[in-house]
């Protein structure tokens, strides 16, 4: 008698995959003040770390839309947990034993934004293929699992530091790379099945002529964009806008938006069965443009910090959901559809911070300005979903 596969340890090893790549984004960071001060590295060059993180990240999503399949699920996700762990281990390392530490840190940077990109483009194809029921809850529940890592990696960091000082920063990088060292056995033993069976998938050429895959496309840069701007500017927004200092800004900036991004999964996972997806993402983008226009126009501080936090609340369904959506109309997508939303949701959240700083830079260093930039992506938003809706209602009155 076969003995019945355990997909919670699946879900787990995924769970963790996100919280890898969640140590992976939000760790170096953390760091950037103690690299200019240990290695004399100066700001224009580590502007470049989240660069060289984000771009290898976006060629990995392209590169896995050839490679994927033809290697399998297995060997590469597992793979991803290995660059991961080997990045976090050599970002200690390598600045050390090379001439030049600046190198060092980019190629450690390099691996484990490698790593990042498999992970961001084979852990939700592999939950979609588990047999489980409420699979919008499922993506919205694993999705969340990036915020808490998130968080995690925020305030274990800064307790770190506040104990044992930053100069121990090397012995808390091997600390958190034995997540996904640890996660490379879950991934390896673990039951992963294919998404599409042989022969049925729609092909890259066919999936490229599709117009509501397109569609997909646009709403996958709008969340990733929405979701980025204030992630990325939440801290420099609320030490300008409240006057904290840089450990309260992590903390009620990043750490908070994560919170409520947590949570709005969590919740929907838990109640999606009752709630439509589509009139959910487009109610969160209403109030995701709001929340930019409370950060960005109000006077009172205290109202700008609860458009930025509550800012979390709205984005947290629109990555996930945009998935979830995708699979439903594209339900033959396969691996190249996923890589390619992941190359969409990482295009705009490299591209939209960008341009908030750029734009925030011409206002005279006001990131106000910045900030009312950015409303126009969760504003595109939400007219792609009247649209999907207007194609839905056109289907059904066939």
């Amino acid at each position: 008698m076969t003995e019945p596969k355990n997909y919670k340890k699946t879900l787990l090893a995924c769970y963790l995959g996100f919280v890898t790549q969640a140590i992976s984004a939000n760790f170096a960071p953390l760091l950037f003040l103690t690299f200019k001060d240990v290695y004399g590295i100066t700001f224009d060059k580590i502007a470049m770390i989240p660069l060289v993180f984000y771009l290898t990240q976006l060629l990995v999503d392209f590169a896995a839309t050839g490679f994927a399949d033809k290697i399998g699920y297995r060997t590469c996700v597992a793979a991803s947990q290995v660059l991961s762990a080997a990045g976090l281990v050599l970002m200690a390392v390598l600045p050390e034993i090379l001439p030049s530490p600046f190198i060092g840190i980019l190629i450690s940077v390099v691996l484990y934004a490698v790593g990042s990109g498999l992970i961001e483009v084979l852990v939700s194809p592999i939950v979609e293929a588990c047999p489980f029921e409420n699979k919008d809850g499922m993506m919205s529940l694993l999705h969340s699992f990036y915020c808490w890592g998130a968080m995690g990696v925020i305030l274990g960091s800064t307790l770190f530091f506040a104990v044992f000082g930053t100069e121990r920063w090397r012995l808390l990088t091997f600390i958190w790379a034995l997540v996904p060292l640890y996660n490379t056995f879950n991934f390896i033993s673990c039951p992963i099945e294919r998404l599409v069976e042989d022969g049925k998938s729609m092909g890259m050429g066919r999936l490229l002529k599709t117009p509501v895959f397109w569609l997909m496309i646009l709403l996958m840069v709008c969340s990733g964009a929405s979701e980025a701007t204030m992630a990325q500017w939440a801290s420099a927004f609320t030490e300008s806008a409240v006057g904290v200092s840089k450990t309260v800004g992590d903390l009620a900036g990043p750490c908070l938006f994560a919170m409520f991004m947590g949570i709005s999964r969590i919740l929907y996972g838990k109640f999606s069965e009752k709630l439509d997806l589509t009139k959910v993402m487009l109610f969160c983008a209403i109030m995701c443009a709001g929340c930019y226009l409370l950060a960005s126009l109000s006077a009172l501080p205290v109202l700008g910090l609860a458009g930025c936090a509550l800012c979390g609340l709205t984005v947290g369904i629109m990555w996930p959901g945009s998935i979830s959506i995708s699979s439903q109309k594209c339900p033959g997508g396969g691996t190249a559809m996923f890589a390619f939303l992941a190359l969409a949701g990482d295009l705009g959240a490299m591209v939209s911070p960008a341009m908030v700083g750029g734009l925030s830079e011409m206002a005279g260093g006001n990131l106000k300005t910045g900030l009312l930039f950015a409303t126009v992506f969760p504003v595109v938003l939400v007219f792609g979903l009247l649209l999907l809706n207007k194609r839905a209602d056109k289907v059904k009155n066939r």
